[in-house]
């Protein structure tokens, strides 16, 4: 890979950023327009009158926003620890760009860590906790300038949104940068409950990206888009500030209107573009616009590029798969760009083979025998037994578990039916069909600490992973009507598509996550058996299977998306043929793309996931990807491991959904803290701890209630300097040891 510091001009920032048709957004009060016209001419001003650099070539929007503080700020928009402690969400009608923010930052703040006083918001960590574990009084709020913008190859077409945050703080005698890749497929402040408030408080600029995901949502039927800034815009109006737009004509877009109205094309799923191929490239962009940012801040006559990256501290971090992208980018980064990555809860996928190759064994010879699969390949998977596994009798107090009554339990005992029937399962009462499930799951590399979430996995996750990322590496176009999905609102009585209402609409920016189901966005079974024949458009957990004529949450469906990751028919085991053959490949050689190296090119790196994991099964990504890494970089690997028992994938459930939090800790606050182990080592030289297991204490109930007790230091014991040998993860001859 040509070298990204010379590419992109960050020791010399002499390159050209000349790109025509550049729209420049209004700015609101206390913002200043800092885009370059067509000409590229990006001016000196806030350089003191020195040309301070030229804007990178690939960034083709940009608007900054001054924050005081006060009424409004980096960090919580103005809500402080309180406002996002408070239930009510901020609304107005109709919403600004600016409130619109503000309802984005307070959706994704509660969307990644639990903000209950019980759970240790405020206490352990928060906006209010400073930078050394401090309690204050204050709220948190942090003060300094914010600079939006689009990062584009050109086309127009690519549109990853970006952000960069620079702190009243920042201190450019000891600079420092974080990138924060979106968590999810969620917008440009998908991380700034995790990343972003840690580099803040450490007054570090905070370069966010939203992967090329975001909350890119096309509503078809009214040919409106999202912009930049989250408001709803007409299609034909939006253009360059459009966050996506689908990639159909006029005619086209009629046609599939009048088949499919109030239909939605989203921008992860629908682009036709596999970003995630791209997100290392994505994360290391945006760190040099963060260059760019500072030094046109920063700079004098006689240095017109004072922060550099020799002189720089920049740490790539986030959660889940915006995880998977920092470590991308550190894979993708030849030339030092980032001094080191710390993160959670990773969704990577690791090289397909290494050489040689690694086992993973957990315990005392318990060897694991599926491991380091693709998220498709699992996803898939699970999707398919997950529903009927809910019912095993070991899950009846399983946390989410009203979630599945009534209705969506009768259907869930169908699914276990109709697996039966067409023999995916050999058990032939309720009983033995659940236990089942639950062992396939096992065996394909779902550890037992898992097993109590997936009830509410199922009900709230799996579903849309295993629709979206098939699509998404297929590069699919909405269009396509892939396995008969497609994604709409419905109504909540006959489960029928239907417009999504305009108060919904224009606050999808601020509570979409980019994947439906959200927002009021639904999946839906274009195929579902219609009473007078012929099929018609249904919510899709309430529709019937053509080839069972029952409810089982569309089971033909899930089977169709397995064969996508698989190639094979899932019932008959033989290669797919015809269409399904094509469409499968196209959705392999996406799979293979995405693929990681699982080179860190000796960078000191954390990884830190929860043992409980169910949704990214720890056996198929962070234990997977450890032991490729001391593969692929043997002794110069720097690579740390730390594996926290009772720690799951979802700290933002642990306050919502009913059951997790008296069992689970909050992973959160293990991120925090190689947050501060990597700085340390990075600033001043200190070891990092060893790879281990964190032995938690679930928090409990008191007095046989269903509230959990308030988290303590108790709970969440910190990393040991040095781990016991009952304690150590360690790789030798081989193997990938974990402790039981």
């Amino acid at each position: 890979m040509k070298s990204i510091v010379a590419r992109l001009g960050i020791a010399r920032i002499v390159g050209v950023a000349a790109v025509s048709g550049i729209v420049s957004l209004a700015c609101a009060a206390g913002c200043t327009d800092s885009g370059a016209g067509p000409t590229g001419d990006a001016g000196g001003s806030d350089a003191g009158g020195a040309d301070a650099a030229v804007r990178p070539s690939f960034i083709v929007l940009e608007k900054t926003t001054a924050y005081d503080g006060d009424a409004d700020d980096l960090l919580t928009a103005g809500l402080g620890r309180s406002g996002l402690q408070n239930a009510a969400p901020p609304v107005s009608t109709p919403p600004s760009a600016a409130q619109l923010r503000r309802l984005a930052i307070y959706t994704n703040y509660r969307a990644l860590v639990d903000v209950t006083t019980d759970g240790g918001f405020g206490r352990l960590f928060g906006p209010n906790v400073d930078k050394d574990g401090q309690v204050t009084s204050g709220e948190g709020k942090i003060a300094g300038t914010e600079t939006l913008a689009f990062i584009d190859d050109g086309t127009g077409r690519v549109k990853v949104t970006v952000a960069i945050q620079v702190p009243a703080t920042f201190d450019p005698l000891h600079p420092c940068i974080v990138l924060a890749t979106s968590s999810g497929s969620r917008g440009v402040y998908g991380a700034i409950a995790t990343a972003g408030e840690w580099g803040l408080k450490h007054g570090c600029a905070v370069a966010y990206n939203d992967k090329g995901t975001g909350t890119g949502a096309d509503d078809l039927e009214s040919d409106t888009v999202i912009s930049i800034d989250g408001v709803r815009t007409p299609a034909r109006d939006a253009a360059a500030i459009s966050n996506f737009t689908a990639d159909l004509t006029d005619g086209a877009r009629a046609a599939f209107n009048a088949e499919r109205p109030n239909r939605f094309a989203f921008k992860h799923a629908h682009s036709r573009q596999n970003v995630e191929k791209e997100w290392g490239e994505f994360g290391l962009k945006s760190i040099a616009y963060a260059f760019y940012v500072l030094n046109r801040q920063w700079a004098t006559p006689t240095d017109p590029t004072p922060l550099r990256p020799d002189t720089t501290l920049v740490i790539a971090s986030s959660a889940s798969n915006g995880a998977g992208a920092a470590l991308l980018a550190a894979e993708q980064d030849t030339e030092g760009l980032i001094d080191g990555v710390a993160v959670s809860e990773p969704q990577i996928v690791p090289p397909e083979k290494v050489d040689p190759p690694f086992a993973i064994q957990r315990g005392s010879g318990r060897a694991i025998s599926n491991y380091g699969k693709s998220l498709d390949d699992y996803a898939t998977y699970a999707n398919l037994y997950q529903p009927c596994a809910a019912l095993d009798a070991s899950l009846a107090d399983a946390p989410g578990i009203a979630l599945l009554v009534g209705s969506y339990r009768d259907i869930a005992v169908r699914r276990c039916a109709s697996l039966a029937a067409k023999g995916l399962l050999v058990a032939t009462d309720l009983a033995g069909q659940a236990a089942e499930a639950l062992r396939a799951l096992h065996e394909y590399g779902y550890e037992g600490d898992s097993d109590l979430l997936q009830v509410s996995h199922y009900m709230l996750a799996y579903p849309s992973i295993a629709l979206n990322y098939p699509l998404a590496h297929g590069r699919f176009g909405v269009e396509d009507g892939v396995c008969g999905y497609s994604y709409a609102a419905t109504d909540p009585s006959t489960g029928a598509p239907r417009a999504l209402p305009p108060s919904s609409a224009d606050r999808l920016f601020a509570l979409g996550n980019g994947i439906p189901p959200t927002a009021g966005i639904d999946i839906v079974n274009d195929r579902s058996p219609a009473k007078g024949g012929g099929s018609e458009s249904m919510l899709d957990r309430l529709s019937v299977s053509p080839s069972t004529g029952v409810r089982d949450f569309n089971l033909d469906g899930a089977l169709c998306l397995r064969g996508l990751a698989t190639g094979v028919d899932p019932l008959t085991k033989a290669a797919l043929t015809g269409d399904a053959r094509a469409q499968a490949l196209r959705v392999q050689t996406g799979m293979a793309e995405v693929r990681s190296t699982a080179n860190l090119h000796g960078k000191p790196a954390i990884v830190v996931t929860g043992r409980s994991d169910a949704l990214v099964p720890i056996n198929h990504a962070s234990r997977a990807y450890f032991g490729a890494n001391r593969v692929v970089e043997g002794s110069a690997s720097a690579l740390t491991y730390y594996e926290v028992t009772n720690g799951q994938h979802f700290d933002g459930f642990l306050g919502v959904v009913d059951g997790y939090a008296p069992r689970y800790v909050p992973v959160h606050v293990y991120f925090n803290r190689a947050m501060d182990l990597l700085y340390a080592h990075l600033k001043s030289g200190v070891a990092i701890p060893a790879s281990q297991v964190v032995r938690t204490t679930p928090r409990g109930t008191a007095n046989g209630s269903h509230a959990a007790l308030p988290i303590s230091d108790a709970n969440v014991p910190p990393i040991a300097a040095r781990p016991s040998s009952a304690d150590a993860i360690v790789f030798q001859n081989g193997v990938v040891a974990i402790p039981e």
